[in-house]
């Protein structure tokens, strides 16, 4: 009978190994993790530009910039947490023929190297902004820091659940890609939600992504504003996602094993 400590000590090891196989198959070409912060620049920049020709240099006391970069850096995060993270589970279950190794070990190694490239993408987007000398508001930087690792919560939630759904039934794949290709249109991330008419925000309202961003954006510029979008509710969606993918983790882990 292992004690906590073992447990945790060989539960560490698992993850750093995993954490290693990870990012040296995801960055094993020629731009190798260069990519990685590279992508992001050419879709925030491109954007802005398109965006500008709309609402010009600011969309509603917020330079557009800063605006595209906000929602780009979240609907890519989104789109890991179907793809890669949710993928983890199937692509490495070789390894799960070694005891130590479980699927969460997996999913938690996934999301923690997506978290991380985007954090170091926003360090990047940020160093730029500032060598371009764009003014930039900080009016929340806990709001913010608590926004970003709770949509990473919820984001390794749905990717758990599509994890699993993946392993019994193969087919979900084709319906999850269905379900992302709208979201970059549903989640203000090219617009705001104060674009729409006030009738129309419960069509979106049900988005969590879109209470993150708009609220990630509030943090930033407090004139910005965050009417029809509230951390109580991105915060109650993320509990039951957490809760609910856990549960269905904790019944049918050891079947997806054998899948």
């Amino acid at each position: 009978m292992l004690s906590l400590k073992e447990q945790l000590a060989a539960w560490r090891r698992v993850i750093f190994a995993l954490f290693l196989r990870e990012l040296q198959s995801k960055f094993n070409d020629k731009l190798g993790l260069g990519w990685a912060f590279f992508e992001p620049f050419l879709f925030i920049f491109a954007l802005s530009f398109a965006r500008s020709f709309i609402s010009g240099s600011e969309v509603h006391s917020m330079p557009i910039l800063i605006f595209m970069m906000v929602g780009m850096v979240a609907i890519q995060s989104f789109m890991a947490s179907l793809g890669p993270v949710a993928g983890s589970i199937k692509k490495n279950k070789p390894l799960y023929a070694f005891r130590q190794v479980q699927p969460i070990a997996a999913l938690v190694t996934s999301g923690f190297l997506e978290c991380a490239i985007k954090l170091g993408a926003i360090v990047l987007l940020s160093l730029t902004i500032y060598l371009l000398q764009i003014e930039v508001q900080f009016e929340n930087p806990l709001l913010l820091i608590s926004l970003y690792f709770l949509m990473w919560t919820f984001l390794g939630s749905l990717g758990l659940l599509f994890g699993i759904l993946t392993s019994y039934v193969p087919e979900i794949n084709k319906i999850k890609n269905l379900f992302t290709r709208p979201m970059f249109f549903i989640s203000c991330v090219f617009f705001s939600l104060q674009d729409v008419p006030e009738k129309y925000w419960p069509y979106l309202n049900w988005n969590p992504m879109v209470h993150f961003i708009e609220l990630a954006r509030y943090s930033l510029y407090p004139s910005y504003g965050h009417k029809g979008v509230s951390i109580e509710y991105a915060a109650g969606v993320t509990i039951v996602f957490l809760f609910f993918s856990l549960a269905l983790y904790h019944l049918t882990w050891k079947r997806v094993l054998s899948k």
